[in-house]
């Protein structure tokens, strides 16, 4: 029951995607890709099994964080993420979640205080589980489909090719760092330095 005060957890910084290899790289999988970018900066593995998800312990803003990467597959992210939220007594206003964001063109980052799933199962699911939208987010721009028929599964399941590879790899950094400042500065500082 103290747990949360004996180990401090103040947040929970949550990266989407699919498990596995076939959804490496695809576009429904930027939010991976920012945690692995984070990872990297800190020295650390997103590795132990908790919460049906890969997690880690970081300091990031001052503030300890559990970083997590659901193994759930996209649409049951929120299962994960209620989980750790209940253990860890975190309130929605803490729990930090980067997605894909169809909408963006590829390598633009939006971040919000809070708001609707936009169409995004991922995010959907988080708030169904968590029962609110007042979460913060940061969408990761990974382009809209070529042309209005395009089958939209098909399209978050595909890979980033040649120079979108690049792009995705530079924002899923950025997405990293706006995390960070997030936790440490607040929403209006992030946005401000962030979207655009």
């Amino acid at each position: 029951m103290f747990e949360s005060r004996t180990n401090g957890v103040s947040w929970l910084a949550v990266f989407l995607g699919n498990p596995g290899p076939r959804y490496e790289m695809t576009r429904h999988n930027a939010g991976f890709l920012a945690s692995e970018a984070l990872a990297k900066d800190k020295g650390l593995s997103i590795n132990k099994a908790r919460f049906h998800a890969l997690t880690a312990a970081a300091e990031l803003g001052g503030e300890k964080v559990l970083l997590m990467k659901p193994q759930t597959y996209m649409n049951l992210s929120g299962e994960a993420v209620a989980e750790a939220a209940k253990f860890y007594k975190i309130p929605p206003e803490r729990v930090i979640v980067v997605s894909d964001e169809i909408a963006l063109p590829i390598g633009k980052l939006r971040v919000r205080a809070k708001g609707s799933a936009g169409g995004h199962n991922g995010l959907k699911s988080i708030i169904a589980c968590l029962g609110s939208e007042q979460f913060p987010r940061v969408r990761i721009g990974v382009g809209a489909p070529p042309h209005p028929d395009y089958d939209m599964a098909d399209w978050v399941l595909s890979v980033f090719k040649n120079q979108d590879a690049e792009d995705i790899q530079k924002a899923a950094a950025r997405a990293a760092q706006a995390v960070e400042c997030y936790i440490r500065n607040g929403a209006e500082r992030t946005m401000n330095l962030y979207n655009g």
